[in-house]
């Protein structure tokens, strides 16, 4: 089910606080991080506690990952298998669908990929990852073997990205900077387009559009139509404090707040 679009016209109000929605889910907790699958379970983060919930609320599993490190992402590319990454340990894993870590984690610096800061999940059972250093993209099999390469993205755009986030979709490597906007790759390390979306923390691709949180709105970015507009949703249409992300999964809403994660319908 895809969000309606509004046209984004206006300049945004500060100070609105949403309540939740009758009969919405809520799952209580200080989380960190969380994230969502295409069957519309979620996975949260609270210290090195990793949980997975269904769309009712109810928690399925949880694993502790004291030994692993501080963990920066939490990619749910692969249904029910979920892959973490630290970017100051350098670390990264695969957890099989009892959140436990599969094999063994995967030290990034003794494998030849010592500055990575960003990790993320791709199609063909394979990795990308962004060295800060080398200013590159590379994407590598489960053997960690290079299948391709942007090579220098300060050289291929003009400009030194800061990205601090990126997500595959649909064979497309999204990278965002939050200043620069959202540059696109083919699988193939290609350069295709920087979409100007700024000031936002998070994006999420799905069906055609992106979704993204910037100044307390819900913002959607119409890949075909190149526009901008907010999705109809209950959230309001002004800032909302203590909001701190939100994505879409098959006709919902997960809303991040500092105490809890709110689970909902679309319609307002």
């Amino acid at each position: 089910m895809k969000p309606l679009i509004l046209p984004l016209l206006a300049v945004m109000g500060v100070g609105a606080l949403a309540q939740d929605p009758a009969g919405a889910v809520v799952i209580k907790g200080n989380f960190d991080r969380f994230t969502s699958d295409e069957l519309g379970n979620v996975y949260t983060l609270q210290g090195d506690e990793i949980a997975l919930w269904n769309a009712k609320g109810v928690r399925l599993l949880r694993n502790s990952l004291k030994t692993f490190g501080e963990i920066t992402t939490i990619d749910a590319f692969s249904s029910l298998k979920p892959m973490i990454f630290s970017s100051p340990q350098g670390m990264l894993a695969e957890l099989d669908n009892t959140l436990a870590i599969q094999a063994d984690p995967i030290d990034l610096n003794r494998n030849g990929f010592p500055q990575v800061t960003l990790a993320c999940m791709s199609v063909q059972n394979m990795f990308w990852f962004f060295d800060e250093r080398l200013m590159r993209l590379t994407r590598v099999d489960h053997q960690l073997r290079t299948v391709a390469s942007t090579g220098r993205l300060d050289q291929m755009l003009g400009i030194s990205p800061h990205p601090i986030l990126m997500t595959e979709a649909d064979s497309w490597l999204y990278v965002l900077d939050p200043e620069l906007g959202v540059f696109v790759f083919d699988i193939f390390g290609g350069y295709a387009k920087t979409l100007p979306i700024v000031g936002t923390a998070s994006i999420e691709v799905r069906d055609g559009r992106i979704l993204y949180l910037k100044d307390g709105v819900l913002h959607s970015y119409d890949l075909k139509g190149h526009t901008i507009g907010m999705p109809v949703t209950w959230l309001s249409t002004y800032r909302e404090k203590g909001l701190r992300d939100a994505r879409i999964e098959r006709g919902l809403l997960y809303a991040l707040y500092p105490d809890r994660i709110v689970v909902a319908p679309l319609g307002p």
